[in-house]
């Protein structure tokens, strides 16, 4: 049966209204002077139209219990489309994770190199000193080192080490204070101090004072400030 405006809005039902295409509904809810966006479906505007009837007391309120929204093909698309949405951001939130990890395992690597490479040059300095220090203590350097102006002749470091206190940690001060008591007692030359001394350092007081350049590493009060 062709749509019929007129007849239509004498005698509305529910049958009538669902049977309607958007075209038409568009008709009836622009006769009732129904307000409406032009790219509503349709059942959202049949729904517009079914509360204003409801609302004149046209049609019962039930009519608004049992209307039933289905879903046109826009719906799905859009459904569609939200899940296609969904789907990339979830997949760029995985590759920016990937992106952060791959980062972060690559500051730890370059990390590890820095600290390798550090430990490699202090291990190397300790190597230095304690090379040095032996030639020192054996005598192999004799008179004196224009770099540091160290004297070694007629003094034997080796025999005089085995007299050093032991080195306490938790307490250096008193280490140190120990240590100057007995180099008076036992008069060593002063400038050969620091590598009698060097001898009992352990732990950080070693690390320290590989640390010390060769000429601060001779100076015993600059190897006392720096422990």
């Amino acid at each position: 049966m062709p749509f019929n405006l007129s007849e239509l809005v004498a005698s509305p039902s529910v049958e009538e209204l669902d049977s309607l295409k958007k075209s038409e509904i568009v008709k009836v809810a622009e006769h009732y002077g129904i307000e409406f966006q032009p790219f509503m479906r349709k059942d959202k505007i049949k729904r517009y139209v079914l509360e204003y009837l409801v609302d004149e007391s046209i049609l019962p309120s039930t009519v608004l219990e049992t209307a039933i929204t289905v879903p046109t093909d826009n719906t799905f698309k859009l459904k569609r489309l939200e899940m296609e949405m969904n789907k990339e951001i979830r997949l760029k939130e995985v590759e920016r994770e990937r992106e952060r990890e791959e980062r972060e395992m690559q500051m730890q690597k370059e990390k590890e190199e820095r600290e390798m490479q550090m430990q490699m040059q202090r291990e190397e300095k300790a190597r230095e000193h304690e090379f040095r220090l032996k030639q020192l203590e054996l005598g192999v350097i004799k008179g004196s080192d224009p770099k540091i102006g160290l004297d070694t002749g007629g003094f034997n470091v080796s025999k005089h080490v085995k007299f050093v206190p032991k080195f306490q940690e938790d307490n250096v001060e008193k280490f140190f204070n120990h240590f100057e008591k007995l180099g008076e007692q036992l008069k060593w030359p002063r400038d050969k101090w620091s590598i009698i001394i060097q001898s009992n350092f352990t732990g950080k007081a070693q690390e320290v004072y590989s640390a010390l350049s060769i000429e601060d590493s001779m100076d015993y009060d600059k190897v006392k400030k720096a422990i």
